[in-house]
């Protein structure tokens, strides 16, 4: 079995030695290398293409989370295992966005962190499964008011009119539809491109779609 491949990232070199003293003679782990800024971190990983990264929270020129979400954007296999001195329910959700495989807290010692590595070896979730539902449950309602605002500036008519254009209907069908005119149906078209600052039906029709109007529709009743 290949060994994992170790990025460590922290600004403080006395950490990374610890850290390195800690894994350098654990079977089946390889330290590929140590980073002390976010910079550095992102030129290694293009560089070496870890299999774990140790990423630190507090960097001194950017956050910790702001690496995490390239590293993981820009190399989908390496896995990040944040460190941080703090938990609150904003950070877990933070750290989710940007991909984190896990957190471990400083504060807790090293078998915590060895526990974390371990799982990653094995390909297992970092992530406390009650914690993850409580995320998501956050993010689906986070996504949902973002939604329902998608449409705030429209009234019901002119989503009505939105829903039918995203489904290919042509002005005529349209006007049938909702019994309406065809000179109204294009007044409503006309009203909805400057609302929501578009310039055609197609991307009238994206982003209906894209916002989920469909499924806001029958949430109004």
């Amino acid at each position: 079995m290949k060994p994992l491949r170790i990025l460590l990232v922290d600004d403080h070199e006395v950490v990374r030695l610890g850290l390195t003293t800690l894994l350098e003679d654990i079977p089946g782990l390889q330290i590929a290398g140590e980073a002390g800024s976010g910079a550095e971190a992102l030129r290694l990983c293009r560089q070496l293409d870890p299999d774990l990264v140790i990423l630190d929270i507090r960097l001194p020129d950017q956050s910790g989370l702001e690496v995490c979400r390239r590293i993981t954007g820009q190399h989908p296999r390496t896995q990040v295992i944040i460190l941080t001195s703090y938990l609150n329910e904003d950070f877990i959700a933070e750290a989710v966005l940007a991909g984190a495989a896990g957190y471990v807290r400083k504060q807790v010692g090293n078998q915590e962190l060895l526990r974390a590595i371990e799982a990653v070896r094995r390909g297992e979730a970092l992530l406390d499964p009650q914690v993850t539902v409580q995320m998501l449950q956050r993010l689906r309602r986070a996504e949902k008011l973002a939604e329902a605002g998608a449409f705030r500036a429209l009234s019901r008519r002119e989503k009505e009119v939105l829903l039918l254009v995203s489904q290919g209907k042509s002005n005529q069908e349209i006007a049938r539809t909702l019994t309406l005119s065809e000179k109204t149906v294009r007044n409503h078209i006309t009203n909805l491109l400057n609302k929501l600052g578009l310039n055609n039906r197609v991307e009238l029709a994206t982003y209906a779609v894209k916002h989920h109007l469909a499924a806001h529709l029958q949430a109004e009743g």
